[in-house]
């Protein structure tokens, strides 16, 4: 079993919770508060524009078209972000990453509900560099924005460890539950503060980013 101690901070599994908490949250808030818009899950607007290509509706492609770029764009940035910064100190580039994203995200909360079209990019864009620069949880396949390979990955290990008995296949089934967990407390979190908070529910989503930002910034030797 891999020592913590050998993990980055960012790949470890504290940081992935915190990260998949902040997804949910934001795929909930731009579904229930910007136009039913999946921040995350690009699938989902990739099929919606595909309907409303068909039904002649070329406003509601536009609609789900931007934060499909946006969110290319996103992951364009990230690794723009890796190349310019990886070897940079004192600040590692992930955290530059989620610098971009609280400032980001902030800015969101602020936007009425007539720019709902920009408030969605951001948030994509925002998705696309977190699920870009943050990739993995004790060296295996996560993604932090989105569950459909969390899923995958985790029902596989349990069958590994059914089949082969060997506890190592179950750390990592439990460790991809977690997060998948994480998020659907987010995407819980999200949708109640969106009752209370309205547009501005999006600044709670900076709340487990910052932590997550604190924990790399306190242990600068396992970024």
């Amino acid at each position: 079993m891999e020592k913590e101690t050998a993990v980055q901070m960012s790949e470890r599994f504290r940081v992935g919770a915190l990260l998949a908490m902040a997804g949910g949250l934001l795929d909930a808030y731009t579904y229930v508060m910007r136009g039913g818009v999946f921040a995350n899950a690009q699938t989902g607007n990739i099929v919606l524009l595909g309907v409303r290509a068909i039904e002649g509706e070329w406003g509601g492609v536009l609609h789900y078209l931007l934060p499909i770029l946006a969110f290319a764009v996103g992951v364009i940035a990230a690794e723009l972000i890796k190349g310019k910064f990886r070897y940079a100190q004192p600040v590692h580039w992930r955290q530059i990453s989620l610098g971009i994203e609280l400032a980001v995200l902030l800015c969101v909360a602020f936007l009425p509900q007539a720019l709902d079209a920009l408030a969605n990019v951001a948030v994509s864009f925002v998705c696309a560099v977190q699920v870009e620069s943050f990739r993995k949880v004790h060296g295996n396949a996560f993604a932090t924005t989105m569950c459909t390979g969390n899923l995958r990955s985790g029902t596989e290990q349990l069958y590994q460890f059914l089949r082969t008995g060997q506890r190592d296949h179950l750390r990592r089934a439990v460790q991809y539950g977690g997060i998948i967990l994480s998020f659907i407390v987010g995407a819980a979190l999200g949708a109640w503060c969106s009752g209370l908070l309205g547009l501005r529910t999006v600044a709670v989503a900076c709340i487990p980013l910052f932590i997550a930002l604190c924990l790399m910034r306190a242990n600068k030797t396992a970024l």
